[in-house]
């Protein structure tokens, strides 16, 4: 295989990098380097507070631990997945980063475009307007406490599922569940606040223009079942090297879902980025 690249693993909101457990197995066996990161306000992150320019940070330290040279390819699941497409629009448009002088030595500004490819999981519909505001608002509601507040977030978290799908609310809908990870992985579970900054920082942006700016392959991965996968057509049009791969059966958190063929696409993909 040539010039396989290093993996780093992203989560998704109110959950881990635990939840890539069996995934830094699989491609370990395969023989790719890997690590899974904690985003601010998460796991081992937890007393920082979430923000993009923070994920950025926290993104740059994972790619730099594989050496000068290597070629990383990110995998994100819903927000791990959108920030993983910011992440790699900011690369494209050549942004430059300081280093940190080590040594005596002057700080360098250096290039960036490390990236071999994105997998990008569960976050096929974009973010920007109405839709996420009014999560976000929800979520603020619910920071608050009162029990009448509380019902006041329940009722403009539906409308806000309806002007995503633009349906109604469904039995046992679990796209808003889903967005705000529900499902914690671990004793530590993040609160609301987390997913009011969040939102915050994901209303002001767009996954399609960030998909736009790419200049790397990217595989749209999404679980059947998944209420957020409503763009993903359009997010596939939008890729510059694009494939979507829609796992039968699966919901949102795709990965836990069906791991094992989530596996599969994973290495896929992987291969796919050696031979660019």
């Amino acid at each position: 295989m040539r010039n396989p690249p290093a993996v780093v693993f992203v989560h998704g909101m109110r959950t881990s990098s635990a939840i890539w457990n069996r995934q830094l197995e699989h491609v370990g066996e395969a023989g790719y380097d890997a690590v899974a990161v904690d985003l601010p306000a998460h796991g081992e992150r937890r007393d920082e507070r979430f923000s993009l320019p923070r994920t950025f940070e926290v993104l740059d330290e994972a790619v730099d631990s594989f050496g000068p040279g290597r070629r990383v390819a990110l995998v994100g699941l819903s927000l791990g997945g959108y920030t993983a497409l910011a992440y790699a629009a900011r690369e494209a448009r050549g942004m430059p980063r300081t280093v940190p002088e080590a040594a005596g030595e002057p700080a360098l500004a250096v290039a960036r475009n490390r990236l071999a490819g994105v997998v990008a999981a569960a976050c096929s519909s974009d973010p920007r307007g109405k839709p996420v505001a009014l999560f976000r608002d929800a979520a603020r509601i619910s920071v608050a406490g009162a029990a009448a507040a509380r019902s006041r977030a329940t009722a403009t978290a539906t409308r806000w599922r309806a002007a995503l799908t633009g349906k109604g609310s469904r039995p046992g809908g679990s796209d808003v569940a889903a967005l705000a990870g529900a499902a914690a992985v671990g004793p530590f579970r993040p609160g609301w606040d987390v997913v009011t900054d969040a939102l915050t920082h994901l209303a002001g942006r767009s996954s399609i223009a960030d998909l736009r700016s790419t200049r790397v392959p990217v595989w749209l991965v999404n679980g059947s079942r998944d209420h957020l996968r409503l763009e993903e057509q359009r997010h596939l049009a939008a890729a510059y090297q694009g494939a979507l791969v829609v796992v039968r059966g699966a919901g949102h958190d795709v990965n836990t879902d069906a791991p094992e063929e989530f596996n599969r696409v994973l290495v896929r993909a992987l291969h796919d980025f050696s031979r660019h």
